[in-house]
């Protein structure tokens, strides 16, 4: 796939680069410019940065950190069984446990939530940052959703990170999927104030918060400029049926 001219390997984080210096000079400078468009097209165009990350496989399948670049750009276009492969291959290179939530996704992916259940339960969750941790149990209780236990799905979110008035990178999404959970239950109010908890803790619109909040209060939003394109429309057809109508008088 084709890199554009202003994408260069120096903006690879200085880790991937330091694992990168295994590979002749030439190599890892396309490897670097593949992984590049991977992280700069995994959210906006992710079937694209699949597309780069299969390059960057192809060209260096023995480091890990392209092994792990692969296994999110195909968990991004929800090829769960290559993403899966991909994060063990990568976790077998490194050791590290950090994968292992998105791993359980994967599973979940696959239709396994017992799996992910399985794998939440295991020594390895022990082992990672708090980060790793609420992401876990985010996970987990996704799980529990799937199996049809709503109820569990809520208590296995109830945890100090949910009740902490402290906000960090992951507090909107514990918020939000708590938010959720207790909708499915039918226990609206409490759901209503953890929205708002979660869109007070979004400072990047990582969530959808405000419009679920919107849709619990019944509140509908209209586009304005959706509004002024179906008037032009309306006048242009106005236009048209009234120009038939004196053609067909003079005829």
């Amino acid at each position: 796939m084709p890199i554009p001219e202003d994408v260069t390997g120096d903006e690879i984080d200085k880790d991937v680069r330091q694992e990168l210096l295994s590979l002749p000079k030439t190599l890892a400078e396309d490897v670097a410019k593949n992984l590049v468009m991977v992280a700069k097209l995994l959210d906006e165009d992710p079937e694209q940065a699949y597309g780069y990350s299969r390059v960057a496989l192809r060209l260096a399948s023995r480091v890990a950190a392209v092994r792990e670049a692969a296994g999110f750009a195909a968990y991004a276009v929800g090829k769960y069984s290559e993403a899966l492969a991909e994060f063990r291959a990568a976790r077998r290179m490194t050791g590290s446990v950090e994968l292992w939530p998105v791993m359980a996704d994967c599973e979940r992916g696959l239709g396994r939530p017992e799996k992910a259940m399985a794998m939440a339960g295991e020594p390895e969750v022990q082992k990672l940052d708090k980060a790793g941790q609420v992401e876990m149990r985010l996970v987990a209780a996704g799980a529990r959703r799937d199996m049809g236990q709503a109820d569990a799905a809520v208590v296995t979110l109830q945890s100090p990170e949910l009740a902490s008035s402290a906000v960090h990178p992951w507090t909107a999404r514990l918020r939000y999927a708590y938010a959720d959970a207790l909708l499915a239950v039918g226990r609206e109010d409490e759901a209503r104030d953890w929205f708002a908890r979660a869109l007070e803790a979004d400072q990047g619109g990582t969530t959808d918060a405000s419009d679920r909040l919107a849709e619990l209060d019944g509140v509908e939003f209209t586009d304005a400029l959706e509004e002024a394109d179906e008037a032009d429309e309306a006048d242009a057809a106005e236009g048209d049926g009234a120009q038939g109508e004196a053609g067909s008088a003079r005829d």
